[in-house]
């Protein structure tokens, strides 16, 4: 807390706090210094100075990085797709200069985006190499043994899930461990899809998580993004193609907040309420979420240009939730 009685948070959104003044409070306040009005091109948007250089994931590369498994196929026919995941404690950065000491799955947050159609044997080695007792939970269905709920995986202990995908749609994956909120806060989450057995629709597909980080520990968030990093796609706008169809898998894993959102410009989307439908659900172009919650989100851009995406919270875009996607006539 700061002298006059302000926290750090409520000066950022305020705005009674220079620069020079937060900078020197403390290594957290960095945030202060590098969530501001920086891109002369653009001087009514938010953004960051500098670059994030040591983060636990490449926001671009993370948008389609889907991990499908070691496959393999059993006696009965059943296809066994085989995942190995670390529980892993690693300090990231999430914005230019504000490291966050997290809880990792696979050294990355979110975790590995698993992916498997309806049907697949799942089956998860877990090895818990962090500090602290973990466990993972999928959402789906599957028996109790395999829930993640009360076999708790002690450091440097392992354990095997295995269970059949099922339903399809988009799920998500989470340590379950008590204090929940702390696990969830610290990083261990991730997103789990499961294809219906006839593709969807060609499209641009691309995973966004969203999250924040209580970076001084005071049980509220200090920085907001999609995939981590803030204003990664602000500084590095997501390039899609005119005509095409884009299909988010958009997942909400903000702790300390009841609800995040997402807002698109200039357009609308269809929602399919946890993707286990093929048929969508609404058409707009705002998305409440609680934790937890996840939707696919499908749209076409008719025209060329430089279009805004962000969490309709104004403070969560203002302090990293919110990027831009490029409409071009060709993407390479």
């Amino acid at each position: 807390m700061k002298p006059d009685g302000i926290s750090r948070r409520d000066a950022l959104k305020r705005g009674v706090v220079g620069v020079a003044g937060l900078a020197a409070s403390s290594k957290i306040a960095t945030a202060g210094a590098t969530l501001t009005q920086s891109d002369p091109h653009d001087p009514g948007v938010m953004g960051t100075v500098g670059r994030v250089t040591d983060g636990s994931i490449d926001p671009i590369e993370f948008l389609s990085d889907f991990d499908y498994g070691a496959v393999s196929t059993l006696e009965n026919g059943q296809t066994l797709r085989t995942y190995d995941i670390r529980a892993i404690d690693r300090e990231i950065e999430i914005a230019p200069g504000v490291f966050f000491p997290a809880w990792t799955y696979n050294g990355q947050v979110p975790g590995p985006t698993l992916r498997a159609t309806a049907g697949d044997l799942i089956r998860v080695n877990f090895q818990n190499l962090g500090a602290h007792p973990h466990t993972i939970h999928f959402h789906g269905i599957h028996s109790a043994r395999m829930d993640g709920v009360f076999e708790v995986v002690d450091p440097g202990q392992t354990f095997v899930y295995e269970f059949e995908a099922r339903p399809f749609g988009l799920h998500l994956y989470h340590c379950h461990t008590v204090p929940l909120k702390k696990h969830i806060a610290k990083g261990l989450y991730g997103t789990f899809i499961i294809d219906p057995p006839t593709p969807r629709p060609p499209a641009n597909e691309m995973v966004m998580v969203m999250n924040g980080f209580d970076t001084n520990f005071d049980g509220e968030n200090e920085v907001y993004a999609v995939n981590t990093i803030a204003f990664a796609y602000k500084h590095q706008p997501i390039q899609v193609a005119r005509g095409e169809l884009q299909r988010i898998y958009l997942v909400n894993m903000t702790e300390f907040d009841p609800i995040n959102s997402l807002h698109l410009h200039a357009n609308l989307f269809d929602v399919y309420k946890t993707g286990t439908s093929l048929t969508p659900h609404e058409y707009t172009d705002t998305l409440m979420m609680c934790q937890g919650e996840r939707h696919i989100v499908e749209f076409t851009y008719e025209e060329t240009g430089m279009f805004m995406f962000h969490a309709h919270q104004s403070e969560f875009a203002e302090l990293g939730w919110m990027g831009l996607l490029e409409v071009r006539d060709t993407v390479a």
